[in-house]
């Protein structure tokens, strides 16, 4: 800063700042001449021009009380805090500790030292690098005596053991002391205050801070000043490489988590998510093992008489979408704890998907990404800074993250006393053989809940020629962390408890596969979601539909005949019963990691081909 009251004393143009070359750098023209209007004093500093980069800032006059005086507090940003991070081994006579920085703040230090820009409606655009998406493969839980008889263990939690946390935590507290600026956000995990957990991270970057500021839930002053010691702390040093010849490591990054120590270490990976995920695989586990309630992955409303509806769904099946009720409060969009006392949300914001975004399909979306939103690898026009949020040159996962308390009809506290009366389970079924909606028995419920199943479509990716199935147990694979069975387990007693109607609902396609048949309007899926908070479909009168035996709605008004019951609305009956068996053989083979672990009465819960 003090090089930068230095260029403006000097007003040279040998005073201008550098920014490292970016790959995507198209031009370097004279400010004065491209933006002649907003020169009227001859200074002779330069803008860059990127495709997906930053300009040069322009030198401002300071004024004497401008943010120096704040970031030389030092001391004064984490009071007593200040010995635990002496004892964890920060250099803190070298480097600077941010903690609970305002957005403001992260704005300015994102965009001077991280080629951040702001975009046209005020949200902050940042790029995470060469990572644009989780890395499940480097994802680590270390062996330890205190968890190693709880955890899952396998392809979706890797052990790694003790010594080897310990030398990349060491490394990632290594890099931190190279910073200059260290960021610290002290949170919580959890809206009831008798189950949240106390998060604190610790990263580099100013846009991984305001991220976490946006997806935890953010203290007030009085419980910032008593916030004490973490619960659970994270080390994201992402712009650091782990080493590959490490004991376990199988490429320079590593997502490690050591619930001994309570503490995550990130290297090689600069994408955001990877803290969200963390902070939710904690949760996933604590929640059952530490305080005997259900965590989930799920979005959830309620409706004015409390009636609450989770909504269990992969990626592409409506999740986010209908939960998204204007009729109805939001209490979160992903991740849910269903506690002896009600249902509250995990998080404090929303990590929305902007690919394809318009204020016409989401306007609750759309209209949320303002000033303090976080902008992840998205295309923005270099001159006006409008993103566009159909280009997927950078990534498809383009995301935006923003508190809860930009959609409009959240409901705030994101907690509510009253339990579930509805669960919808959701599928998009490529296949065109599962029906819009089914109501589920108890063990199908379990049974559909353990195989997590949708399908991806044809043209996602080369090659892909059919349908391919995809099972992700208890709809959150990627980030289980006990048995499946354990979740499944807890999800029935409660419903059995609490006499939970769980239906199934097909957002896929209708009337034959992707390719011959058509994705199943919205408007009738709408209607149908309508109709089960009405209570309209719980008084219908049902059929049984063939391989899957699920009960289907014989007649509901405003969807057509046809498509309730799949099989007639394909006109090639010999097909639809070729898929139809298709997929129950998928199916089947789905859940025979299961089977061992379940009760007779749910195995049989499934389709059945014989």
């Amino acid at each position: 800063m003090l090089r930068l009251l230095s260029a403006i004393k000097s007003s040279s143009p040998s005073s201008t700042r550098s920014i490292a070359p970016h790959p995507r750098l198209l031009h370097v023209l004279p400010y004065h001449r491209t933006h002649p209007a907003r020169c009227p004093v001859r200074i002779q500093s330069t803008i860059m021009v990127y495709t997906h980069g930053t300009p040069y800032v322009t030198p401002h006059i300071l004024h004497k009380h401008y943010a120096q005086a704040y970031d030389a507090e030092v001391s004064a940003l984490i009071g007593r805090e200040l010995e635990y991070f002496s004892q964890a081994g920060f250099d803190m006579d070298r480097i600077q500790i941010k903690r609970n920085a305002p957005p403001a703040v992260l704005y300015e230090d994102a965009i001077r030292n991280e080629g951040a820009v702001v975009s046209s409606s005020g949200a902050l655009i940042n790029f995470s690098g060469k990572k644009t998406g989780r890395s499940p493969k480097d994802k680590r839980i270390v062996y330890e005596e205190t968890s190693k008889d709880e955890i899952w263990w396998g392809s979706v939690n890797i052990k790694m053991d003790e010594h080897t946390f310990e030398i990349n935590r060491e490394r990632a507290i290594d890099f931190l002391n190279t910073r200059d600026n260290v960021y610290v956000f002290d949170g919580y995990a959890g809206w009831d205050p008798k189950y949240r957990i106390k998060v604190r991270v610790i990263c580099a970057r100013a846009y991984h801070a305001l991220f976490m500021n946006n997806m935890l839930i953010r203290p007030t002053e009085e419980e910032l000043k008593d916030f004490g010691e973490p619960d659970f702390i994270i080390y994201n040093a992402g712009q650091f490489p782990a080493n590959r010849f490490t004991k376990g490591m199988s490429s320079t990054t590593s997502v490690e988590i050591n619930f001994k120590r309570m503490e995550m270490v990130i290297l090689g990976t600069e994408y955001a998510g990877e803290m969200k995920k963390g902070v939710f695989s904690v949760m996933h586990y604590l929640q059952p093992v530490k305080f005997g309630q259900l965590s989930l992955h799920s979005s959830a409303n309620v409706g004015e008489a409390g009636d609450v509806t989770l909504f269990f769904g992969l990626s592409g099946t409506g999740k986010t979408t209908l939960s998204a009720d204007p009729r109805r409060k939001l209490i979160g969009d992903d991740e849910h704890v269903w506690s002896d006392d009600g249902v509250f949300n995990i998080e404090g914001g929303c990590y929305a998907k902007c690919i394809n975004l318009s204020a016409e399909k989401e306007p609750e979306i759309f209209n949320a990404i303002r000033f303090g939103s976080v902008l992840e690898n998205v295309v923005y026009n270099p001159v006006t800074r409008v993103p566009d949020y159909d280009d997927a040159s950078i990534t498809e996962n383009t995301r935006c993250a923003y508190p809860i308390e930009f959609i409009p009809n959240a409901q705030i506290p994101c907690h509510v006393s009253s339990q579930p009366k509805n669960i919808i389970m959701l599928t998009c079924d490529a296949f065109g053989v599962l029906p819009p909606v089914a109501k589920l028995t108890p063990e199908q419920a379990s049974y559909h809940f353990l195989a997590g199943y949708t399908s991806k479509t044809p043209g996602t990716e080369d090659g892909v020629l059919e349908p391919i199935p995809t099972f992700s147990t208890c709809y959150s694979a990627p980030f289980i962390v006990l048995h499946p069975g354990r979740y499944a387990e807890m999800l029935a007693e409660r419903m059995a408890k609490n006499n939970v109607d769980c239906w199934l609902i097909n957002t896929g396609w209708t009337g034959g596969k992707f390719g011959t048949g058509k994705r199943c309007p919205l408007k009738y899926t709408r209607r149908i979601v309508d109709a089960v908070h009405s209570g309209e479909l719980a008084k219908a009168e049902y059929e049984t539909f063939g391989v899957f035996n699920l009960q289907v709605p014989v007649a509901l008004e405003g969807v057509p005949r046809e498509l309730l019951n799949p099989r007639l609305a394909w006109p090639n009956k010999e097909a639809f019963e070729r898929e139809v068996r298709k997929l129950a053989g998928m199916f089947q083979k789905a859940f025979a990691l299961y089977e061992s672990d379940v009760e007779e009465k749910v195995r049989l819960a499934g389709p059945q081909t014989a």
